[in-house]
């Protein structure tokens, strides 16, 4: 899959694609384990452990940087887990969070999951953009964690 997006006018437009062979691991890895609040210290051997096991999603600007990244985790028949959504700093503000969550909402549509989930400390508004909503009934889930 690949899609062309344009933001506002005069913004250049960036490419989504789920070609595992763009993917940029180091710089996903460095992203992850320096910055994202929910991924920092992961090891570059687990980011690529988990990259394989899931469904890629690269954002490039026009001359084939890599900018952003997102991963799901699905069976592609009932479920999906929207996970590890990034968006390198220098390009924040120009919608490519909604732009890239549009771009797997719509990848995903054709396998007519049941579910998609995501976990979110403070970007509700923009998943709510593409039509996430807060689980109906949270008393439904439950969730196994490590034991220390």
């Amino acid at each position: 899959m690949t899609t062309t997006t344009s933001g506002p006018p005069g913004e250049d437009a960036y490419e989504i694609d789920t070609d595992p062979d763009r993917i940029d691991i180091g710089l996903v890895h460095h992203w992850l384990s320096t910055d994202a609040f929910w991924a920092l210290g992961r090891s570059r051997d687990l980011v690529e452990r988990l990259m394989r096991g899931s469904l890629n999603f690269g954002v490039y600007e026009g001359e084939g940087a890599q900018v952003a990244y997102a991963r799901v985790v699905t069976d592609h028949a009932t479920f999906a887990w929207l996970c590890d959504v990034y968006v390198d700093p220098a390009h924040r503000g120009r919608g490519l969070g909604v732009r890239l969550a549009t771009a797997v909402r719509d990848h995903l549509a054709p396998y007519e999951l049941k579910r998609t989930l995501l976990s979110t400390l403070d970007a509700h508004e923009l998943y709510a953009k593409v039509g996430f909503v807060p689980v109906p009934d949270p008393k439904m889930l439950m969730i196994l964690s490590p034991t220390t």
